[in-house]
């Protein structure tokens, strides 16, 4: 059975162990392991403040931190992916990096998860009032693409990313 939760001490050492994962292929490297190992308590106030406008900077769009969570038959529970929910967008978010964003762990990819994942996104994007849903994807990375268009994406354009070689395709999907 899959589901989303928020960020809770409940999955913190899977959690971590995913996050290991990620950052041997030189992903989420904004986090310090090694922080986060002794002040987890610390990231989840901070994880959790993010969704509140009054404890962000002025110019700052909240958004909700999910992770998707396996639990098997034997009732254990693993850390799969971490799922963002932005609840509006501003210039670059709408150039670049849309409503929503995941990533599904290294080593439980091309399961069907990103699929999953994003249905659940989607979900909550909806329940956030959120009518239409801007997701966007590197052109090289043709998993996520299949999964932005399972779900419903409609292609609009390619941009480029000051940067960067590579541009962001960029999809709607009708949430209403």
């Amino acid at each position: 059975m899959l589901f989303l939760v928020e960020p809770t001490l409940e999955y913190k050492d899977s959690f971590l162990a995913g996050l290991c994962e990620f950052q041997q292929e030189g992903l989420l490297r904004q986090y310090d392991l090694q922080q986060l190992t002794t002040n987890f308590d610390a990231f989840l106030k901070r994880v959790h403040n993010e969704k509140d406008k009054t404890k962000l900077r002025p110019d700052a769009i909240p958004s909700t931190t999910y992770w998707l969570i396996e639990r098997d038959e034997n009732g254990c529970e693993k850390f799969i992916g971490n799922l963002s929910v932005r609840h509006a967008l501003n210039d670059f978010l709408f150039r670049v990096a849309g409503h929503i964003g995941y990533q599904v762990r290294p080593s439980v990819r091309c399961r069907g998860y990103g699929k999953r994942i994003l249905q659940l996104g989607l979900e909550k994007a909806r329940e956030l009032g959120i009518k239409r849903a801007l997701l966007t994807c590197d052109e090289t990375n043709i998993a996520s693409k299949k999964v932005i268009e399972f779900n419903g994406g409609q292609f609009e354009n390619a941009l480029p990313v000051e940067g960067s070689p590579v541009k962001k395709l960029r999809y709607w999907i009708e949430l209403a």
